[in-house]
C-alpha cells in the first residue's frame, strides 16, 4: 500500500476512533453509546491492522465489537431506561467531577510526554516481527504480564456480578409495580 494512502486510512481511522469515542461519554441513550462503542472498536481495530496486527484486530472485531457488544446490547435492552440509573437525571457535581478527572487524566498523559520523550515523538516506532501474534501475544499475557492478565480477569467477573444485581429486580419493587398496575 503506498504511503499517502496508509497516511489516509490512518487519518480516517483516527478521527473516526476518537469522534466515537466522545459519542459514547456524551450520547444520552444507551443504544446509541453502546452503537457508537461498536463503531469505536471497529475503528481501533483498522489502526491495529496499519500497525501489523492482524491476529489483534481480528480478536477486537470477534470478541469486543462482536461478542461483547452484543451482550451490551441485550442488557440494555433488558434494563431498558430505568429511572435509577446512574446519572439518569444529569447529576452535576457527577458531571463536573468526570470532567475534572478527564482534565487531570490528560494532564498526566501530556506531561508523561514532555518528560520522556523530552518534547519530541519518534516517527516510527519500533515494533517487533512478532507483534500480534497469538503465540507472542499468550507468552507475554502468562509470564510478563500475568499480574495485570489477572486483575483483568477479576475486573471482569466484578463487572458481570454488578450486571446480575443491577438486573435482579427486588420483591419491594415487584410489590410496588404490582401496586400500581389498576386490576
Amino acid at each position: 500500500m503506498g504511503e499517502v494512502l496508509v497516511w489516509v486510512i490512518w487519518c480516517i481511522a483516527a478521527t473516526a476512533c476518537v469522534a466515537t469515542g466522545v459519542r459514547v461519554v456524551t450520547a444520552a441513550n444507551p443504544f446509541s453509546s453502546a452503537l457508537s462503542l461498536i463503531g469505536n472498536l471497529a475503528s481501533l481495530a483498522v489502526l491495529y491492522l496499519l500497525a501489523s496486527g492482524e491476529f489483534v484486530a481480528a480478536a477486537q472485531v470477534l470478541v469486543y465489537a462482536g461478542a461483547v457488544m452484543v451482550m451490551f446490547l441485550f442488557v440494555i435492552a433488558y434494563l431498558g431506561g430505568r429511572a435509577d440509573a446512574p446519572f439518569a437525571a444529569g447529576a452535576r457535581g457527577a458531571q463536573l467531577a468526570s470532567i475534572v478527572a478527564s482534565g487531570a487524566l490528560l494532564a498526566a498523559v501530556l506531561l508523561t510526554l514532555l518528560l520522556d520523550a523530552g518534547g519530541r515523538l519518534s516517527d516510527e516506532a519500533a515494533v517487533s516481527r512478532a507483534f500480534g501474534s497469538p503465540a507472542e501475544m499468550g507468552r507475554l499475557l502468562l509470564t510478563d504480564h500475568l499480574l495485570a492478565f489477572e486483575i483483568t480477569s477479576i475486573v471482569l467477573l466484578v463487572a458481570a456480578v454488578g450486571g446480575v444485581v443491577l438486573g435482579t429486580r427486588s420483591s419491594a419493587e415487584d410489590e410496588a409495580d404490582a401496586a400500581e398496575v389498576p386490576a
